[in-house]
């Protein structure tokens, strides 16, 4: 049965299949893989940076192209897109600049006689499985790093962007890969499974649900393999009472809404404090009902389609659950008539925890607002969740900022901002959000092998 299909979300239409690989086909993935390791581990460093300056120029030169693929393929708005390429671009020519320089030795202030130093190499051919949301990105960040350090790839993307799938394989191709260093494989969950337990196999990169990492996380360690899960995030966005309103009000929109809310690090749960609570709230939903839905080839449109009805239905039912047990909505909470996976901006409030909105990640254009009477009341209702990825304090009060990142259970904090990846920060977080970290230097660090060499 074909698992992998481009299917315009704008229509529900199929534009093309693509058939799963046989067993056979996966294997020898994994065997370039790591016939290709053995060379490309001793390759120059220069020229593995090398390589990644040509992807990075590669991106720039189809930016458009790209970009019209993922607007294809899962909806994102044109104009979200070609950022998104940049984005993916500027992760590859970061560690093609600053990555060799990351790589030296290190050496170690002993007790002892003679020397020590810590070398870091790499380990083998990894596995990355990776998400729709951001296509390209996504990818960047795991290949990047870890092509550099003188890993190889085999890549399962998702099953509904596979025309991008293989225009990142292009990519690669055109920029001088070696001959298995980088392999998209169309692959089954099953030859996923298989691939884990393959001794040849040395590690497993996995962005996706909750589920899948607890599945995934399962296999690595039943077969000794090095993971990195990035899961679900359920990101609260805690507006205090020394905030600038307004400055709050212009990140949280777009935070929330952008790429249709479809993001780990979207700003899901609105904390307010009682001070600012009316002016926050009345502001917020102004400016979220100007993000209106529309044609996301338009260069204006900011809220698309989402990347399947499947998964406007699942949002709707979330809505729904929470409507019925007592919710108020501010703005949305219907589907709209005609085809595709629209979904409108949509505001709740009085969210209580009996309902699905308050414990769930809601993956789609959906905040829900929440008022409290003091800082520590909103620490609080910010750490009652499963997830602890990102999260945003908007305070004026220098000291108050400190004291909140301090208590909050994530992996990352921002201050007057919400959280934007950038090549040079590292990314991930705690509790069932995952585990490991990306970007910057310490996603060098996480399939590497960190050697001990004792000279006398």
């Amino acid at each position: 049965m074909t698992k992998y299909a481009t299917t315009d979300p704008t229509t529900g239409t199929v534009v093309q299949k693509f058939e799963t690989v046989s067993d056979e086909l996966a294997m020898d993935a994994l065997g370039a893989a790591d016939r290709a390791y053995r060379t490309w581990r001793t390759t120059d460093t220069s020229a593995r940076a090398a390589l990644l300056h040509r992807v990075a120029d590669l991106h720039r030169e189809r930016a458009d192209d790209l970009a019209a693929l993922m607007t294809l393929e899962m909806g994102k708005p044109i104009a979200q897109a070609r950022g998104e390429v940049a984005l993916s671009a500027s992760i590859f020519e970061y560690y093609a600049t600053k990555g060799p320089a990351l790589l030296a030795d290190e050496e170690l202030d002993i007790a002892g006689q003679g020397r020590a130093l810590v070398r870091t190499a790499p380990i083998g051919a990894l596995l990355g499985i990776m998400p729709w949301n951001f296509p390209y990105y996504q990818v960047a960040r795991f290949v990047a790093p870890n092509l550099l350090l003188g890993n190889t790839i085999v890549l399962k993307h998702a099953s509904n962007c596979p025309q991008q799938a293989l225009a990142i394989q292009a990519l690669l191709d055109d920029a001088g890969a070696p001959e298995g260093v980088y392999r998209n494989a169309f692959v089954s969950s099953d030859q996923v499974a298989d691939l884990i337990a393959d001794p040849r196999l040395q590690g497993v990169s996995l962005t996706g649900s909750e589920r899948a990492g607890s599945i995934v996380g399962g296999l690595a360690g039943k077969y000794m393999k090095k993971a990195v899960l990035e899961l679900g995030g359920s990101d609260p966005f805690l507006v205090l009472r020394n905030a600038d309103v307004d400055a709050a009000v212009g990140a949280a929109v777009p935070g929330r809404f952008g790429n249709a809310g479809q993001a780990c690090t979207s700003s899901k749960r609105l904390i307010v404090d009682a001070a600012v609570w009316e002016t926050f709230r009345d502001k917020f939903v102004a400016a979220a009902a100007e993000w209106t839905t529309g044609d996301p080839t338009d260069d204006d449109t900011r809220l698309g389609p989402m990347s399947s009805v499947a998964g406007r239905d699942e949002l709707a039912e979330q809505v729904q659950d929470a409507v019925t047990k007592g919710a108020t909505v501010l703005l949305g909470g219907t589907v709209p008539d005609g085809a595709g996976a629209y979904y409108p901006a949509t505001v709740l409030t009085d969210v209580t925890p009996d309902m699905r909105a308050y414990r769930e990640e809601l993956f789609g254009p959906v905040a829900v607002l929440h008022r409290t009477d003091s800082t520590d009341a909103a620490i609080e209702l910010a750490n009652d969740s499963p997830f602890g990825l990102g999260s945003a304090v908007f305070t004026t009060d220098d000291a108050e900022a400190a004291y909140v990142a301090d208590r909050l259970d994530v992996g990352m904090v921002g201050i007057n901002t919400t959280i934007k990846s950038a090549p040079d920060m590292p990314f991930g977080g705690v509790k069932t959000s995952g585990i490991g970290r990306e970007l910057g230097r310490f996603g060098l660090d996480e399939f590497a092998n960190k050697k001990l060499v004792r000279i006398l």
